[in-house]
């Protein structure tokens, strides 16, 4: 995806800070749900660079620590130019050990560079999914239906999103029994809440925050 801001760097220095908050305040981050107490969000520019991660950890409370893993044009496939799995964020996002897992991706995979792989999506999802449910930290893992993509200069197909990359994401979801949250339903005939047609303005960013929050809170 084209790049919106600055980059955000996720390191093991952005891990001992996270540590280091939870441990300054000695434990009160024991949440009432503990599968709430670390969540991290997994995804491509829309969880980068928007404010739904920010949004998310207000509506959480101090009870959880939120951390932003992802990655500006990341896709699932792995033959892609540019896949999630092997970005330095994932590698921080595992060694996070997080107690959730939310994973907002493929929306970059419609993209006309990437679609042709498109074949493996499904293998490459469930295997990146497999890589959060094998942690030791046994995260509750949930996929969202990306939001809508609409008309845009990015080369994201609408077509090849909506009609392909959705309902192979809900299929992985089944297939990995992952919890699946709805964004897509949530922003659907709301080209207003869109900055180019695919990056969701802080209106936007705040309902994908509000959905995924109603979902961690209705099965935390």
């Amino acid at each position: 995806m084209v790049a919106i801001g600055l980059v955000l760097i996720i390191s093991v220095a952005s891990i001992l800070a996270f540590q280091n908050i939870i441990n300054a305040h000695n434990g009160s981050f024991a949440s009432t749900s503990p599968d709430l107490s670390k969540v991290a969000c997994v995804g491509d520019s829309i969880t980068e660079l928007t404010t739904y991660v920010s949004d998310l950890q207000t509506l959480l409370g101090n009870t959880s620590v939120v951390g932003n893993f992802g990655v500006r044009g990341a896709t699932v496939t792995l033959s892609s130019g540019g896949p999630y799995l092997f970005a330095n964020a994932s590698k921080a996002a595992i060694a996070f050990q997080p107690t959730t897992v939310i994973i907002l991706l493929g929306t970059n995979d419609a993209r006309t560079d990437a679609f042709p792989y498109v074949y493996t999506f499904m293998k490459d999802y469930q295997y990146l999914v497999s890589k959060f449910q094998t942690l030791e930290s046994k995260p509750k893992v949930y996929l969202v239906l990306p939001p809508p993509v609409y008309e845009n200069n990015l080369n994201i197909s609408r077509n090849d999103f909506s009609e392909v990359i959705i309902p192979l994401t809900k299929q992985v979801a089944n297939d990995t029994a992952t919890h699946l949250i709805d964004v897509y339903s949530a922003m659907l005939s709301h080209p207003e809440y869109f900055i180019d047609g695919v990056h969701p303005n802080d209106n936007g960013a705040h309902v994908i925050a509000q959905t995924i929050y109603q979902k961690l809170t209705a099965t935390g």
